[in-house]
């Protein structure tokens, strides 16, 4: 039998996960001018076009494309030049335009129609995203910066830069748009760092000879592609926090709700219930701790942190798809950094393909007199599990998941192995149960839709089954036969025998199970069986079961 941490490995080539893009939202308010302008989209507004989230006041919008290949500039930074592959443009007029959508995070020149006495303030909703710079060595880099607002000032730039002060050097020539035409006051180059602040609104030009990823004081990486999403099925996120500088740093996580999703997005049904595995010293394991409020982590001087983030899905009392987002504000002691790191998860369903064991823990005794049911030590029976997507449970003796046979070819879950793909069957795996009788699919009583949830199958092993108990195919008392040869009834030398299982789905863990992904990846509850035909009366065993989820395909191919 295939160990089962190999089999969910494998199985998890089947497992669509998903993933919430765009999910939680902000809105950032840009102060501009006549003329031009550089902005720092901290997040993402590709929900619609320019032309609709602009208002008609912007004649103009160029996307800065990091290319290590440019050349540096000396005097000037470079003039937004058509065709080139450091710039995209969008054009209200005029056409020629190859820029459609504000994606992000992301730095723009974005030109006014008037002078410099023309003001404006330009609302772009927007889905924040974990910050994100390239420098390019030998080129000019429009940057812009997730700083923390301190009452109504930024950071200064040689604050903001302590940990990376190649990028301000005396060498360094930095510039900032302040709005009007292109020329000898527009950019105007900073020259005093110690006093400049670096607006978290605002793109700055540097000439700086450097290369690398500096983007703040902490740097940040995630092991999900879109920080902390955790789609249909997720349980943890890790997130790695390491601090640049050479003393100790506190970063202050809070959780900020999201505004109302743009008309053309899914409607959010509440905030992510995000949690923090925080250690408990008494039980010496990992608790998920909700985050309904600040809580704090110490980083030590160039050192990473990893946080292990989880999401409470029994918190999402919605629908089935229902999406949850929400942001969770980053803060540092410093007051440099200010980052707004997207939360989401979507509601998912119990469909699909379970595995896992039962371990039998009690048996009832036939011993007259006899007292307590505890075993010396747990037994276990593997289990497969298959919901459909109306919730109907069924109980497996094995199945298949690979590409199947049926036209598509699609990737699937069936029953028998001449529904697989005839050159596919390499790769697919064969699960089995072997308690259980051979080619066996039973269906269970109930919906398992939601939990918690009781389900019960009933096994029936025939007398003369080979995996009856008391059949041996060369023992002359157990084949079924008299001493003609002539075949018997049940009952003679075998019995029928009727095991009756029941499957208490619990909305919690039971003491010693699993915590993280209950009720997404991980199932489970208290396990009670009957059993007939073995003894004169009937046998109870009963203990805990646990499943994990190998695939959502909701369809069994029988």
């Amino acid at each position: 039998m295939i160990p089962i941490k190999n089999l969910l490995a494998a199985a998890a080539l089947f497992l669509a996960v998903g993933t919430t893009a765009q999910a939680q939202w902000q809105t950032t308010t840009y102060s501009l001018k006549g003329g031009w302008n550089a902005i720092n989209l901290t997040g993402d507004a590709s929900y619609a076009t320019i032309d609709t989230i602009l208002p008609t006041s912007v004649i103009e919008v160029w996307r800065w494309n990091p290319n290590p290949n440019q050349v540096q500039f000396m005097s000037s930074p470079l003039i937004p030049t058509e065709g080139t592959p450091e710039w995209n443009v969008w054009k209200r007029t005029g056409g020629g335009s190859t820029l459609s959508l504000l994606t992000g995070p992301a730095t723009y020149l974005v030109k006014c129609s008037g002078t410099t006495t023309n003001t404006y303030s330009v609302a772009i909703q927007q889905s924040p995203k974990p910050p994100r710079t390239s420098w390019v060595r030998n080129g000019a880099n429009l940057n812009g910066f997730a700083t923390f607002k301190n009452g109504s000032n930024f950071p200064t730039f040689a604050n903001y830069f302590t940990t990376f002060p190649t990028a301000v050097a005396a060498s360094t020539k930095i510039y900032k748009y302040v709005g009007g035409d292109l020329g000898p006051n527009n950019p105007l180059q900073i020259f005093s760092t110690t006093l400049e602040r670096v607006d978290r609104n605002q793109a700055y030009w540097f000439s700086a000879e450097v290369v690398g990823d500096f983007s703040g004081p902490v740097k940040m990486s995630f092991s999900s592609s879109n920080a902390l999403d955790f789609g249909r099925t997720g349980t943890t996120v890790s997130a790695q926090f390491y601090n640049r500088s050479d003393a100790p740093i506190t970063l202050t996580f809070t959780p900020v709700n999201s505004e109302p999703a743009p008309i053309s997005q899914p409607a959010l049904s509440g905030p992510a219930p995000i949690t923090r595995k925080v250690f408990n010293t008494s039980t010496l394991v990992f608790d998920d701790v909700p985050i309904t409020g600040a809580v704090t982590e110490v980083l030590a001087p160039k050192t990473n942190t990893t946080v292990t983030f989880g999401i409470n899905r029994a918190g999402m009392t919605g629908p089935s798809n229902a999406l949850y987002a929400s942001l969770l504000r980053v803060t540092d002691s410093g007051n440099l950094m200010d980052v707004y790191l997207p939360v989401s998860a979507q509601k998912g369903t119990l469909a699909g393909l379970w595995i896992g064991d039962i371990s039998l823990k009690g048996v009832g005794s036939q011993v007259a007199g006899a007292t307590g049911t505890t075993t010396p030590r747990e037994f276990p029976l593997r289990t497969l599990l298959h919901v459909s997507d109306t919730g109907t449970p069924r109980l497996l003796s094995q199945v298949f998941l690979g590409q199947l046979a049926a036209a598509g070819n699609d990737s699937g879950v069936c029953t028998t192995e001449a529904l697989l793909k005839q050159d596919a069957k390499a790769s697919a795996q064969r699960l089995v149960a072997a308690h259980m009788p051979l080619n066996q699919v039973i269906t269970g009583s109930g919906a398992l839709a939601a939990l918690p949830s009781t389900v019960t199958c009933t096994i029936s092993v025939p007398y003369n089954d080979p995996t009856n108990p008391f059949v041996h195919q060369y023992h002359p008392d157990h084949d079924n036969k008299n001493a003609r040869f002539q075949p018997l009834g049940a009952g003679v030398e075998s019995y029928n025998i009727t095991r009756t299982c029941t499957f208490t789905f619990t909305a919690t863990p039971p003491p010693g199970g699993t915590t993280s992904g209950w009720g997404s990846s991980v199932i489970g509850g208290t396990y009670a069986e009957t059993i007939t035909g073995i003894h004169k009366n009937p046998i109870t065993v009963s203990g805990t079961f646990e499943l994990r989820r190998a695939s959502e395909i909701g369809t069994l191919s029988q």
